[in-house]
């Protein structure tokens, strides 16, 4: 027969007795000695069930879960008790969803007619909805307003883009009937670098047609779409040699599921022209999820996570290309630029 572990031991001995102050001290000596210490601390969890404290439950069960999370080798005999922790968060989670929004609404504040912010911190605070939060995968750019999408009101140059929409159009399906060749796949491999982990390398599914691309204007696209790059003039792109501007028509075919991902900075916002939408399309940036109205930018920082993905019975192409953030000056804006430069020469020594 296997030998209790002196703690266990003293613990199951004081609950017989219905010693409370002696169960948890021995509980508690337990976890003290080893953190880690999943029983004691699913044991110490219990206890604090049996004391009616679920907050005090609560924070023990989710100290065995994460620990559990964090070892990845947690004895069978263990999995009911975690599995039980599981359960009961999920329930106190409802549960206080519940009483704090019963207590709101006593106290005159609905979620729903609630300002948008306040509307936001609610869901975030009951567990409806996930934090999201700017994570760039190659350079951050601190203190910048943490907003996934972004109003068309906001710039003054909008309107002068989304006028050009019906040119840019006709530019698109004339590039379709007589350059289709111009599309090629979104996701390439540099044949110096790993090919990315990505299901849409090198697939046509997410085409691309470069108007813009490595800060230059692609070859023989000043005479295919003038239309569409004398728009772009209107909009604030970023100009960094062998980097920006950068545009393409993207096209995604039926079917097509961008996966979740993020963008490279956080110093510019992506914008899409809608041209050709069909039923069944959608764009996620954080917790909001937009559909594509044509005609009408969408504005929103890539550096959310974000995916996109056309559920429709024919292709969706839109006008894409980026801007830099309203909420970076020039002064930052002339800097950041030396800073891209200077990150770009490394290859070059």
């Amino acid at each position: 027969m296997t030998q209790q572990p002196i703690w266990l031991e003293q613990a199951r001995d004081a609950e017989r007795r219905g010693d409370v102050a002696a169960e948890t001290a021995a509980l508690s000596a337990a976890i003290q000695s080893d953190r880690g210490n999943i029983a004691a601390v699913l044991a110490m969890a219990e206890l604090q069930r049996r004391l009616l404290d679920n907050r005090a439950a609560a924070s023990f069960y989710r100290l065995a879960l994460g620990t559990a999370t964090q070892s990845g080798n947690v004895p069978v005999s263990l999995h009911p008790g975690l599995r039980r922790a599981e359960q009961f968060l999920m329930a106190s989670e409802r549960a206080f969803a519940d009483h704090l929004l019963g207590q709101l609404r006593s106290a005159g504040v609905d979620a729903r007619t609630a300002t948008p912010r306040i509307a936001e911190a609610l869901r975030l605070l009951t567990g409806e909805q996930q934090v999201y939060l700017q994570e760039p995968s190659m350079f951050y750019f601190p203190g910048l307003v943490q907003r996934p999408f972004f109003d068309r009101e906001m710039f003054d140059w909008v309107a002068a883009i989304e006028a050009a929409t019906d040119a840019i159009r006709a530019e698109l399906l004339a590039l379709n009937d007589t350059a289709s060749d111009r599309f090629g796949p979104y996701v390439t491999a540099a044949a110096n670098r790993p090919p990315p982990n990505n299901p849409l390398l090198d697939k046509p599914d997410w085409g691309a047609a470069w108007l813009w691309k490595d800060g230059q204007i692609a070859e023989g696209m000043d005479l295919l779409c003038p239309a569409a790059l004398a728009a772009l003039s209107h909009a604030p792109q970023p100009i960094i040699p062998g980097r920006a501007p950068l545009a393409l028509f993207s096209r995604l075919t039926p079917g097509t599921h961008i996966q979740p991902h993020h963008g490279m900075l956080n110093t510019r916002l992506i914008c899409h022209l809608p041209l050709l939408v069909p039923n069944g399309c959608g764009l996620r940036v954080g917790a909001e999820t937009r559909s594509w109205v044509e005609g009408e930018l969408l504005i929103f920082d890539d550096s959310f996570e974000h995916e996109a993905w056309n559920r429709g019975t024919s292709d969706r192409t839109i006008l894409l290309f980026e801007i830099w953030r309203p909420d970076i000056d020039t002064d930052e804006r002339e800097q950041l630029t030396r800073i891209f430069s200077a990150i770009d020469t490394y290859s070059e020594q």
